[in-house]
Order: C-alpha cells, then structure tokens, then sequence
C-alpha cells in the first residue's frame, strides 16, 4: 500500500487477530507439547471461536491483495518459508508436523490469484461476493466428507492422503496446523473482492487512520511475528518448565 492511502484499520484488525492467533498458539504448545493441565482448559474454551479470527486475516490478506505490486513473488516467498515450517516441525516436533498450515495456504492464495487476478477481474463485483460467500459455505463440510452439509462427497476421495490440501484426507492424515484450500481459497478470494475497493480508494475516510499504533505495528509485520512467535513461545515454555520442575 502507498503511505499516504494504508488502510490503517485493515493494519489494526489484523494485529488484533494475530495477537489472538498467538494466544491460542500459547496455550496449544503448552498443551500438547509440555502437557500443562490448565492449559488445555483453555485452549478449550477458547478452539471454538479460532477460526473466526483465522476468517479476518485472510479475508484482509485478500484485500491487500489487491494492493500488493506482485502477488506471485509474495507467494513464492511465502512458500519457501512453508517448506521450512514443515521441515523444522517435521525433523523438531513430529507429532506437531505442519503439512498446510495457514502459510502454506496463503502461499497458495497468493501465487493462485497472481496468476489468474487478469480473468477474474472481469467478474462483477456484486457477483464475485455472492459467489465466494455461497461457495464458502457449500464447501465448508469438505473435511467431513459433505457438500453444502448435506450431500455426501465420494467416499474414494478420503481414502487417499493424495488431495489432503484441498481438505480431503484419510483417518492417518494429521497436521498440527491445517488450512486446507476449500473451502479457505473463496474466503481469500471474497476478500479480494473487497480489496477492489480498497484499490479504488472507497472505504470509509476513517479506516485510512490510525487509532492503535501498537495494533498497526503487529498488523505491518504479521508474517515475521508469525513464523517467530512459535519458536519463542516454545523456548519461553521450555526454560519456564524446567525452572519450575
């Protein structure tokens, strides 16, 4: 985004989702790794509404999408670092693997709308959105084997581990953080829907100012505080444990 037109509030609501998302990543490694009693207490209460936030970061990833100068170099970067992500888990954390986390995902996003944001383009507005919130919700049941909640999918696609980035999987498939593309690419791509405004500069005056500048700090640099904020979560748990045993 140029300076003088950041959308300050998209800076904002998204340091407030990865300060959510580093909550709950908190409370999972404390759970599942180092077995903390209350942990997984909390990691209870608070599973259930972690999607949510997921929702707003990538529906405000999409919007900067429209912003960015190159989606597919974005996504290439964003790969590579995937790659190590599963790497580092796979050799470090196995019984935590992350085989299509939220950034193998984005990565996909990215690099998917840089190559085809030309023909999509064409696509009205009105019925870009309409068309993303409908799809979003008939593939919403992927995973467990539905279309729109009630129609069964083939039974053959879950006995493979072959498609599990597209949400279909066998019972021996396991990723610690998991984001498959259906139905997660047409809530990206409702944000790119969105983000069209953004690039026409029609939100609202007051979204282009900051009220949080902490907020907007988090916002600004999402992706590095991300791939660090597991690393040092794990090392603070590690060094607190052991002085406390």
């Amino acid at each position: 985004m140029e300076a003088t037109k950041r959308i300050c509030l998209l800076d904002e609501i998204r340091g407030a989702a990865v300060l959510c998302m580093i909550f709950y990543h908190t409370f999972y490694t404390l759970a599942t790794i180092f077995s903390i009693p209350f942990a997984y207490r909390v990691l209870a209460i608070f599973e259930p509404i972690d999607p949510y936030f997921a929702t707003i970061f990538i529906v405000i990833s999409g919007i900067v999408s429209q912003l960015s100068r190159s989606n597919l170099k974005r996504g290439l970067k964003l790969a590579a670092v995937s790659v190590v992500v599963t790497l580092v888990t796979y050799f470090l954390f196995p019984q935590d693997v992350i085989l299509f986390g939220i950034l193998h995902f984005l990565a996909f996003a990215m690099i998917w709308y840089g190559l085809t944001a030309k023909w999509r383009e064409k696509i009205p507005l009105w019925l870009g959105l309409t068309a993303c919130a409908v799809l979003t919700f008939c593939f919403a049941w992927v995973e467990h084997g539905k279309f729109a909640a009630v129609l069964p999918l083939p039974a053959v696609l879950y006995k493979t581990n072959l498609l599990f980035p597209l949400g279909m999987y066998s019972e021996t498939f396991y990723s610690a953080d998991y984001f498959p593309i259906l139905p997660w690419i047409f809530v990206f791509l409702f944000g790119t829907y969105l983000g069209r405004l953004a690039k026409a500069g029609k939100f609202p005056a007051f979204t282009y100012k900051s009220r949080v500048p902490f907020l907007s700090f988090i916002g600004k640099h999402a992706l590095w505080i991300y791939i660090l904020h597991q690393p040092v979560i794990f090392s603070i748990a590690w060094i607190v444990t052991r002085f406390v045993s």
